[in-house]
């Protein structure tokens, strides 16, 4: 389907009730603006091509947008001896868009990271992650405080595949993230962690969805979201167990740290289990910063900013703890402390 055939949403559906379909588009609804292609950079142990078909359809309003708005399309291939395959997003005009197919047919790791100073930018990944592979995949959004961004994400896992999948979160005004997992097959697992730094008036909004259609299938979803000034942070998840999909281990986990009083955030698990012999949980906690923490850091010499700075540092980090991939983490905590340092200093 293309854009057109498209009605725009109503805000009553869950997907779009936070960030409107009209607040994300980058000009009038009714229209597709021209967009250049997103410049894509890969390190060593990885290779695009150009051209290649990409998993996914053009279902839903912002897919079949990406998709009208610019058909240009790569595939990433990783070297079975590569360590971490780094692949570089750039988006430095008015309105880019990037389409990218990984192709996890083998262990592998893969960090994108998005960056530029464009006003608008839309990206679709998908991956088909295929049996017995070990894939590893982070997004690291650094884009200009000034732009905003719209990105989908399609994920299959194939028959005893292991998939840790994590997003930093520290750029752009207003980001719309649409992220979905779908189990194809018995004995894959999932490892979901999504850490968001907001400040300013930046509004960031996680919609996650994780549906195992087949039985002997686990996920785990952790999201932390640091708020500070006028930021909001919105996450929800949809945690679907399909009828019969038995002997499923799944869970949801979402925490908020409110750095000021007008700081926002909003945490919306969901579990739809139509099967019965499975455990399923979910949990959301928001809080300010902790005094005691406070006193404790201040009492050894450290000021009031950089004590708070510690502690969400600290928190953030937790965000990816679920995660086993050490290259993965390391890339993560590395980008978020450098981050945290620059904007201290400001």
């Amino acid at each position: 389907m293309s854009y057109a055939d498209h009605a725009v949403p109503s805000r009553a559906l869950h997907l779009w009730r936070y960030t409107p379909w009209a607040r994300i588009h980058p000009s009038t609804v009714d229209e597709v603006p021209h967009a250049d292609p997103v410049r894509w950079e890969v390190s060593e142990g990885g290779v695009l091509e150009e051209g290649a078909a990409r998993t996914g359809g053009n279902t839903d309003i912002a897919r079949a947008f990406l998709a009208d708005a610019n058909s240009d399309v790569r595939t990433l291939r990783c070297s079975p001896d590569a360590t971490t395959v780094h692949v570089r997003a750039v988006a430095s005009c008015l309105a880019h868009v990037g389409h990218l197919h990984i192709l996890a047919d083998g262990d592998a790791t893969v960090v994108v990271h998005l960056s530029g100073e464009a006003a608008w930018a839309g990206l679709h990944i998908t991956a088909d992650v295929h049996h017995n592979v070990r894939f590893a995949y982070a997004m690291v959004n650094e884009l200009s405080v000034n732009s905003k961004l719209l990105r989908c994400e399609d994920w299959t896992v194939g028959r005893d595949a292991d998939v840790q999948h994590a997003s930093l979160s520290m750029g752009g005004f207003r980001c719309k993230n649409d992220l979905r997992t779908r189990f194809t097959a018995s004995g894959s697992r999932l490892t979901q962690a999504v850490s968001v730094h907001g400040r300013g008036e930046r509004h960031v909004d996680h919609h996650v969805e994780i549906h195992h259609d087949v039985g002997h299938t686990d996920s785990s979803l952790t999201v932390h979201s640091a708020c500070d000034d006028r930021s909001h942070a919105i996450a929800t998840g949809l945690l679907t167990i399909a009828e019969h999909a038995n002997h499923c281990d799944a869970g949801q986990v979402f925490k908020n740290l409110l750095l000021s009083e007008k700081a926002r955030a909003e945490a919306i698990p969901e579990l739809e289990v139509l099967a019965d012999e499975v455990a399923a949980a979910h949990g959301a906690a928001s809080a300010p910063l902790d005094p005691d923490q406070m006193h404790y850091l201040m009492s050894r010499g450290l000021d009031a900013q950089e004590s708070a700075a510690l502690i969400v540092e600290g928190f953030m980090h937790d965000g990816f703890s679920s995660l086993s991939n050490t290259d993965l983490m390391e890339t993560l905590r590395t980008r978020l402390t450098v981050h945290l340092e620059c904007e201290l200093k400001r």
